[in-house]
């Protein structure tokens, strides 16, 4: 949805002739992989980061416009509400110090722009939800004034012809409705790319896959929303329930929602892009002027608009992507799991994990998807956003036995999964210095039980043992975080708990 949409309202016709376009986008595709047109590999990752704005006081701040004047870099643009910003980092070859360079980059981005929002007494937070929103916060008048969000919030809110009810059931229970999307927004990811070649897509989708929920388990950070203790990642059920355009009706008949996880494994990028197809009605029938069947004919690479914008529109937790650079088409599987923060080692760590465990998963010659249900890695996502670190997950016996068997995600991660991952990074070419310093990040977490949501939950608790409020304390709990955040030091070596006040004078 990073694209410029400008349109008025939808009539009938729009809505057939988009429908007819994306049928012909899907043949355009389905000729591009017959006829093996795409780049070859090179290796490529990309990476996104969502932030919030927020003020001395740790409350949001609504002013990303002015903020983004301030920093004045294509780098960073717009997300949803206007307490959001979102950073893009250029695509990287994946070896030798790719995550060292990775770091930097984060660094010197997020410095500068967190010293530009300070000239408007604002600052940068990374982090899956900010604690302080309050619902007041997300309603759609705090949306960012960009046409698309507009647009996709009145499709979608018309799609649905009801407000949308959130009802998540944690440690606490929070129940309550909202007339817009806006509270899509709390949700902060960093979402990873990866190009590949057509012939490799599947099994890199179905690895990251299988991989979400330890993703999620080693890297929650999202416990809090509206003042509730909820999932220690709140995010997606948040998203999927923001996002949702089916009345309990629909849902009760069994339609997909569109923030999804899916519900089989796969043998091509073909399957996805078919299912967005058959399952999804378009939200934004906007049409484009290219014949991409016609385009194909005369020797041309088409932009299969349509299938772009209608894929935008679908929210999966691993997402393919098709895109035109410099003529060529490409493919990438974008994994959206992650929260964002809590530092950039953690970030930079998170990535290195995922790259080197997924590219080791999809080179097994009996890989995890063939020995593991789909419905029990749909259920270990789950369980993974309910209970973080103390998550336990089904996954393949090793050995003779076969079979699948319950296991802590701590020891799944710390003596199966960590191994594959620093083979993963080898086999990209990644220097071991590398390697060494961003997995061992992931295994001090493990050894430690201890990720950016346990981290919250205990340094706010410790608040409400001081005698503060719960508002009081989720505010000096992310004034804490942002100050830890600064210092850059990871996650697993942060003091729990509030600092004593200096006494006047002293």
């Amino acid at each position: 949805m990073g694209e410029k949409v400008v349109a008025g309202p939808f009539d009938l016709s729009d809505r057939h002739r988009y429908r007819d376009k994306l049928r012909d986008c899907l043949t355009g595709l389905a000729r591009l992989l017959e006829e093996k047109r795409f780049d070859r590999p090179r290796n490529l990752m990309g990476l996104e980061i969502e932030l919030n704005l927020v003020d001395g006081g740790g409350q949001p701040r609504m002013m990303n416009a002015q903020v983004l004047e301030r920093i004045a870099s294509r780098d960073f643009q717009t997300e949803l509400a206007m307490f959001n910003l979102e950073v893009n980092i250029a695509p990287h070859r994946l070896g030798e110090r790719v995550f060292d360079r990775l770091a930097e980059e984060l660094r010197t981005s997020l410095a500068y722009a967190d010293r530009k929002a300070g000239e408007l007494d604002a600052g940068i937070v990374m982090i899956g939800i900010l604690p302080t929103l309050d619902r007041d916060d997300l309603v759609s008048s705090n949306l960012s004034d960009v046409d698309r969000y507009t647009l996709l919030n009145d499709q979608i809110v018309a799609a649905r012809g009801e407000d949308f009810k959130l009802d998540i059931d944690g440690v606490e229970r929070l129940v309550c409705t909202s007339r817009s999307i806006a509270p899509e927004a709390a949700c902060t990811s960093v979402q990873l790319h990866l190009q590949v070649t057509p012939d490799r897509f599947a099994d890199v989708w179905n690895a990251a896959q299988a991989v979400s929920a330890v993703q999620i388990a080693v890297g929650a950070n999202a416990p809090f929303l509206f003042g509730h203790e909820l999932w220690r990642e709140s995010r997606p059920p948040l998203f999927e329930q923001s996002t949702d355009t089916r009345p309990p009706e629909l849902q009760a008949q069994g339609v997909r929602p569109r923030t999804w996880f899916g519900e089989r494994w796969i043998d091509s990028a073909y399957d996805l892009f078919e299912e967005n197809l058959r399952y999804y009605p378009a939200l934004l029938p906007i049409c484009d002027d290219e014949d991409p069947l016609r385009v194909l004919d005369e020797g041309g690479t088409p932009k299969l608009s349509e299938l772009v914008l209608h894929n935008g529109t679908i929210y999966r937790w691993n997402r393919p992507v098709y895109e035109v650079v410099d003529g060529v088409p490409h493919l990438r599987v974008e994994n959206r799991v992650l929260p964002a923060g809590p530092t950039v080692i953690d970030v930079v760590a998170n990535a290195a994990f995922y790259y080197g465990l997924v590219r080791a998963l999809a080179e097994e010659t009996r890989p995890v998807w063939t020995k593991l249900p789909f419905e029990a890695a749909a259920g270990n996502f789950e369980a993974a956003c309910r209970y973080g670190i103390d998550a336990r997950l089904r996954w393949p016996r090793r050995g003779r036995l076969g079979g699948v068997a319950e296991v802590d995600a701590v020891t799944l991660v710390r003596d199966e999964l960590l191994p594959l991952a620093a083979a993963g990074l080898d086999a990209w070419g990644v220097e071991p210095a590398d390697r060494d310093l961003y997995l061992g990040v992931v295994e001090e977490r493990c050894r430690r039980r201890t990720n950016g949501a346990r981290w919250q939950a205990e340094t706010f608790h410790r608040g409400l043992e001081k005698g503060l409020s719960r508002d009081a304390a989720l505010a000096a709990m992310t004034r804490r975080y942002r100050e830890l955040m600064l210092t850059g030091e990871p996650v697993h070596g942060w003091p729990v708990g509030l600092p004593e006040p200096v006494p006047l004078g002293s």
